[in-house]
């Protein structure tokens, strides 16, 4: 069977657009124990793909992997065309992969533009505070993000404008893609709305994206493509449009002998299937 997240039909002319990230035959072992296990994935610019899985199904090693947290066991990532290694989270960051990890990693007793700039002291993005102020209110405007003051403490923000604050600091080196880790996750409805035009605005401005969900209705409300990880393996890629959650939630659970199934390891659109 040849699962894969690659390649699939996609609408809206996304094929034409640039592939930013490429996986092939991408694996991740912990001693005797296998994490990832041949993963393909392709991700075009201006789109999102949505990872999604079981506990233990692989999404948060895929993560690090991507991250530079963890390097990669055997196969080959291609970044904007070329073959690269992605050793450390800094070669990640030069590569231009910026990731948003659930816990957000934000200081909250320090204000909007500090927590930006944290770890940036250094040259070339050392500013000075004015600079940094304009630059705070650059990158949440690029978000429409609703924040008040850039000079407001964390602590007095809403888990929706926090994770607009983690979003903005993560665009601050130009990335060409995006991994959002849940990043709805724990939010009322008002904030995932929020955070979901947080997507809307990468996806516009041509960013490649990444968002591992657990939320089926996050993921059909901004999802191009949905891929399933399955116990480290590809179990399917499905045009966000066309498949259902049910179908999604068969290819998690590893339902066999039905539609989706059959269509993932075929790697065929919906309207082909066969009735």
């Amino acid at each position: 069977m040849d699962q894969t997240l690659s390649e699939p039909a996609a609408a809206g002319g996304a094929d034409e657009r640039r592939t930013i990230l490429r996986l092939r035959g991408v694996s991740k072992n912990f001693g005797a124990v296998a994490a990832l296990t041949d993963v393909d994935l392709d991700v075009r610019a201006g789109e999102v793909v949505a990872v999604v899985g079981d506990n233990g199904a692989g999404k948060s090693t895929l993560v690090k992997v991507l991250s530079g947290v963890h390097a990669a066991s055997s196969g080959t990532i291609e970044f904007d065309g070329r073959e690269v290694q992605v050793p450390t989270p800094q070669s990640a960051l030069d590569l231009g992969i910026a990731t948003v990890f659930q816990d957000l990693a934000l200081c909250d007793n320090l204000d909007v533009v500090a927590n930006l700039f944290l770890n940036t002291e250094l040259a070339p993005l050392r500013m000075d505070e004015v600079a940094m102020e304009v630059r705070s209110w650059e990158l949440l405007k690029r978000l429409a993000a609703k924040i008040p003051s850039v000079r407001i403490p964390i602590a007095s923000l809403s888990g929706g404008q926090r994770q607009s604050v983690a979003i903005a600091r993560s665009l601050l080196r130009d990335p060409q893609l995006i991994i959002l880790d849940e990043p709805t996750a724990a939010l009322g409805v008002a904030q995932t709305a929020e955070v979901l035009n947080l997507v809307e605005r990468l996806r516009e401005d041509g960013l490649a994206v990444i968002m591992i969900s657990h939320n089926m209705d996050d993921v059909r409300a901004v999802a191009d493509r949905v891929a399933v990880l399955r116990l480290g393996r590809n179990n399917g890629d499905f045009s966000a449009r066309d498949v259902t959650s049910e179908e999604v939630v068969a290819a998690i659970t590893g339902a066999t002998d039905n539609a989706v199934s059959r269509r993932a390891s075929r790697n065929l659109p919906p309207a082909s299937e066969e009735h």
